[in-house]
């Protein structure tokens, strides 16, 4: 997949606090696969080569109202979520109690995320950006490839890749920019994206090759 900031583009699942965050509601489960796989540090680097190579930047984030425990029926991770308060906001037109919140951008995120330039879509509801205006976002720039990334790799980013599949966008999968849960009984989630995303993506690819694709338009990040 050749990468060009012309039409390519790096979207970002929930780089949120709650799942990336020690003092987040899901780090007993995810701790050990963010920490092997340096998910931060490799966002990080992903972040700095998009913004020094000219790449349009997407975050995709995930969000609870209050409006939402109204719902009648929910899958088991979902029902953790809203248990937990996970991803938990105040309402959608009030950021009153959201700064350093669960819901709330990883501190190390931050200046890449409000710099004005990145584009921040609505929240997806469940896993996959049917339910917010990702991909409205992304065809408004003209946008067919996609770096995808973040957060948790068998949950949101494997449903925001089969969307993005079959709506016809080509997409690379950066296996080290995630991770994902290890559930005593539901068993190993980052295990499980491995495979689908092997059968799935366009590519896998490490942090150090995106960087590299990213970078060599360049001549590497400032």
């Amino acid at each position: 997949m050749n990468v060009d900031p012309s039409d390519t583009a790096v979207v970002v699942i929930d780089p949120q606090n709650d799942v990336l965050s020690p003092s987040g509601r899901n780090w007993e489960v995810l701790e050990a696969s963010v920490t092997e796989n340096n998910t931060v540090g490799h966002l990080v680097e992903i972040f700095t080569a998009a913004k020094a190579g000219g790449f349009a930047l997407f975050v995709s984030p995930h969000y609870f109202y209050p409006i939402d425990h109204g719902w009648l029926f929910n899958g088991p991770l979902e029902s953790d979520e809203l248990r937990t308060d996970t991803f938990a906001r105040r309402g959608p037109l009030t950021l009153d109690g959201f700064t350093g919140s669960g819901a709330d951008w990883l501190e190390e995120f931050k200046s890449f995320i409000d710099d004005g330039s990145t584009i921040v879509a609505s929240p997806h509801k469940v896993w996959g950006p049917q339910t917010n205006d990702l991909v409205l976002q992304l065809r408004k720039r003209g946008i067919a490839k996609v770096i995808l990334c973040g957060m948790l790799a068998n949950i949101c980013v494997e449903s925001h890749l089969r969307d993005l599949l079959e709506q016809g966008f080509e997409v690379a999968v950066v296996r080290d920019a995630t991770a994902g849960p290890r559930h005593p009984s539901r068993g190993d989630g980052y295990q499980a994206a491995l495979v689908n995303f092997a059968f799935l993506a366009h590519a896998v690819l490490s942090t150090a090759d995106v960087v590299e694709a990213m970078t060599a338009l360049t001549g590497g990040p400032t």
